[in-house]
C-alpha cells in the first residue's frame, strides 16, 4: 500500500446523518478535508517517488523522516475527512510493494527490529486500504509514520557515528566562561 503510482485518492462523501458530530467535536469543513487531503496525498506522493529514484547514501534518513512527516499528515487528514462525512474508497492491492530501498532483504540501514515495525505497519496500511474506513486508514498512517520516525532517528545516529552524515556541531557557550 506504500506505492505511489494510483495516483491521487478522492474520498467518498457519506450521508449527511453519517456526519452527525458527538458532544465537544468541531465539525469540518467537507471542502476543506478534501482539499487538505489531496494535499497530504500530494506530499506521500512525493515521500515515496523520493525513495523511489534515491540512490543509497547518506540523505536516507533524511528520505525516512520526509516519509514519516507525510505519513502523519495523512493520518491527520485522514481523521479530518472522516469527521467532515467522507469515506475511504477501497482502491488498491493489499499487496503493494514499497520503493527498493524500503523493502526486506535489500540491505536497509538501521536496527532490524525498527525495520520489522515498519514492514508490518506498511502491511498493515495496505490492508486497511482495501476498506472504506478512514479511522483505520488514519492508524495505519500513524503506525507507519511512528515507525518511519523512529528509523529515520536511528540511522541518522548510526550514520553520524560511521562518519556518512557529519557529526552536530557543539555549543560553543561552555567554551566561554567569564
Amino acid at each position: 500500500m506504500i506505492d505511489s503510482s494510483a495516483g491521487c485518492v478522492l474520498l467518498i462523501w457519506r450521508s449527511a446523518g453519517r456526519r452527525a458530530m458527538m458532544a465537544g467535536m468541531v465539525a469540518v469543513d467537507p471542502q476543506q478535508a478534501q482539499s487538505a487531503f489531496a494535499q497530504a496525498q500530494q506530499r506521500w506522493r512525493e515521500a515515496i517517488e523520493a525513495h523511489r529514484t534515491a540512490p543509497p547514501d547518506a540523505g536516507f534518513s533524511a528520505r525516512l523522516r520526509t516519509l514519516a512527516d507525510a505519513a502523519l499528515e495523512e493520518a491527520e487528514s485522514c481523521l479530518a475527512a472522516d469527521a467532515a462525512g467522507f469515506e475511504w474508497p477501497p482502491h488498491r492491492s493489499a499487496n503493494s510493494e514499497p520503493p527498493y530501498e524500503l523493502r526486506p532483504g535489500t540491505g536497509r540501514r538501521g536496527p532490524e527490529e525498527l525495520w520489522r515495525r515498519f514492514d508490518i505497519a506498511v502491511g498493515e496500511l495496505g490492508r486497511a486500504a482495501t476498506g472504506r474506513d478512514l479511522q483505520a486508514v488514519a492508524r495505519a498512517y500513524q503506525e507507519l509514520g511512528e515507525a518511519s520516525g523512529e528509523l529515520a532517528t536511528a540511522v541518522e545516529t548510526e550514520d553520524r557515528k560511521s562518519g556518512l552524515l557529519p557529526a552536530r556541531a557543539r555549543a560553543r557557550a561552555s567554551r566561554r566562561s567569564a
